[in-house]
C-alpha cells in the first residue's frame, strides 16, 4: 500500500496505518490521526511523542467529560481512543529507558482502556496471572454474564505491542463472536517490562503455562476447546508454547515466524553462520560499526534495535543481536505442534518476509497457510488496516476447528 503519511519513513509509516487499522474496533478516528500525523516531523521521535500525547490528551478529556455528564457509549469510546494515542506516544522512546515520559503515556494509556473497559458490557475484568517475579497483566472478556463454558481465546502481542492493544488486534472480534477471551502481557512486553523490569524469554511454554493454569480456573472457558493467538512476534512464541502444551487445542500464528535469527543475521552481507559465530563474540568493533551503520542508514533498524535492547534487556545493539538468535522454532520444535494450526501472511510484511512459509514447512500438524494481498489492502504486517478482512477469515476458519462435527485438513489458502 502505498503511504498516505511519511512516505520517506517506512516506519513512521507503518506505525500510523497500524493506528488508523484500529479504528474499525474504536481504537482510532481519522480525522484525528490525520491531524496528529500532520504535526509530526518524519524520523524525529520527540516530535512524534508531542503529537500524540497532544491528542491522547484531547481524547482523553472528552472521555471524562462525558462520563461525568452521565454518557457512559461517549466516554467509553474516547477513552478507547485516548488509550491507543497514548500507546503511540512513548512507542518511539525506548532508546532512554529512564525517559520520564515512557510511564508517564504508559500509565495513561492502561488507565484509559480500564475505564473503557468498565463501560462495556459485560465490563472486561483487569486480571493478574500468577507469575514468578510479577503478577502477567491481562484482561478477560465475556461472551456474556451467563458464565456458560465457552471456546476460548487466549492471545497476546509481539515484540513491541501491549496486551491493551490487543483488544484492537483480535479481542474485541473474538468476543462479538461468542468467544472468551484471555488477553495477558508476558515478559518483556509493556505491562511487565515497563514497572517490573521482566524482559523477554524464549522459552515462552514457560509463560503461557501459567497463562493456561489461570485459564482453565474460570467457569467460562471450555478447557476442551483453547485456541492461542500470538500476534507479530507473538507468531513464534505461540508456536513456541504450543508445541511443549497439549492443552492448545489450535493455533494462530499472525503473522507467523518461523526463525529470528535470520532477522539478526539480515543486517550485514556475507555467510549467516559467519555473522552468528561474531554476534557471539566477546569483542568484534568491526561488527558493532556495521551494525550502528545500518541503524543510521534505516530507520527500521533504527527502531527494531532500540527496541530490542530495551525488551530483551540488553545493554549494545549486538548483544540485543545475539540475543535474537535463541528465538528460533529449529530442531525440531514446530515439528512438536500438534493441534490444528493457522499460519497468516502478508505479501508486503517489512519485517519477518518469507517467514510465515517456512514455518508452515515445517509443521507436521494440521496446518493452513492464509494469504493476505496489497490488492485487498491487507498485505501490511500483521495485516494491518485491514482487521475486519483478517478477523473474518481467521475467526472463521476457527469456528471451523473448535466445531467437533467438522474434520480438518491441510489446507493453502489462494492468493
Amino acid at each position: 500500500m502505498e503511504p498516505l503519511f511519511f512516505p520517506d519513513d517506512t516506519q513512521f509509516w507503518f506505525e500510523t496505518l497500524r493506528t488508523l487499522g484500529h479504528i474499525t474496533y474504536g481504537g482510532a478516528d481519522f480525522g484525528e490521526v490525520a491531524v496528529t500525523a500532520r504535526r509530526i516531523t518524519a524520523g524525529d521521535y520527540d516530535s512524534w511523542h508531542d503529537a500524540w500525547l497532544r491528542t491522547a490528551d484531547r481524547v482523553a478529556a472528552e472521555g471524562r467529560n462525558s462520563l461525568a455528564g452521565g454518557h457512559g457509549v461517549s466516554a467509553r469510546d474516547a477513552f478507547l481512543r485516548a488509550s491507543n494515542y497514548y500507546r503511540n506516544a512513548e512507542f518511539f522512546l525506548h532508546g532512554d529507558p529512564a525517559d520520564p515520559r515512557i510511564p508517564h503515556a504508559y500509565d495513561a494509556s492502561v488507565d484509559c482502556f480500564r475505564q473503557a473497559a468498565a463501560l462495556h458490557t459485560p465490563s472486561i475484568e483487569p486480571i493478574e496471572i500468577p507469575y514468578p517475579g510479577a503478577g502477567l497483566p491481562g484482561y478477560l472478556y465475556r461472551a456474556d454474564d451467563s458464565g456458560t463454558a465457552r471456546p476460548t481465546v487466549v492471545m497476546f502481542n509481539g515484540f513491541d505491542g501491549s496486551v491493551e492493544e490487543m483488544h484492537f488486534f483480535g479481542a474485541a472480534a473474538a468476543v462479538e463472536r461468542g468467544y472468551t477471551v484471555l488477553t495477558f502481557d508476558g515478559p518483556g512486553q509493556p505491562g511487565t517490562r515497563h514497572h517490573h523490569g521482566l524482559t523477554f524469554r524464549p522459552d515462552w511454554e514457560n509463560v503461557v503455562g501459567p497463562v493456561l493454569d489461570h485459564a482453565l480456573s474460570l467457569p467460562e472457558v471450555d478447557p476442551d476447546r483453547i485456541a492461542l493467538l500470538g500476534n507479530s512476534m507473538g507468531g513464534l512464541l505461540a508456536p513456541r508454547a504450543a508445541a511443549f502444551d497439549r492443552r492448545i487445542a489450535a493455533l494462530i500464528a499472525l503473522d507467523g515466524v518461523y526463525d529470528l535469527s535470520v532477522v539478526a543475521t539480515s543486517l550485514w552481507p556475507g555467510d549467516a553462520a559467519e555473522a552468528e559465530r561474531r554476534l557471539r563474540a566477546d569483542h568484534d568493533p568491526e561488527l558493532d560499526a556495521a551494525l550502528e551503520a545500518a541503524m543510521a542508514a534505516d530507520p527500521t533498524a533504527r527502531w527494531a534495535v532500540q527496541q530490542g535492547m530495551y525488551a530483551l534487556g540488553t545493554s549494545t545493539p549486538r548483544s540485543f543481536a545475539a540475543a535474537y538468535l535463541d528465538y528460533h522454532l529449529r530442531d525440531g520444535v514446530a515439528e512438536k505442534i500438534a493441534c490444528p494450526t493457522l499460519v497468516c501472511a502478508g505479501s508486503e510484511d517489512d519485517f519477518f518476509q518469507g517467514q510465515p512459509e517456512l514455518l508452515y514447512e515445517h509443521l507436521t500438524c494440521p496446518k493452513t497457510l492464509l494469504r493476505f494481498t496489497a490488492e485487498q489492502g491487507a498485505g501490511a504486517h500483521c495485516q494491518a488496516g485491514a482487521q475486519r478482512l483478517a478477523y473474518a477469515r481467521v475467526f472463521d476458519w476457527l469456528d471451523e476447528v473448535l466445531d467437533p462435527r467438522r474434520l480438518r485438513v491441510d489446507t493453502l489458502h489462494p492468493v
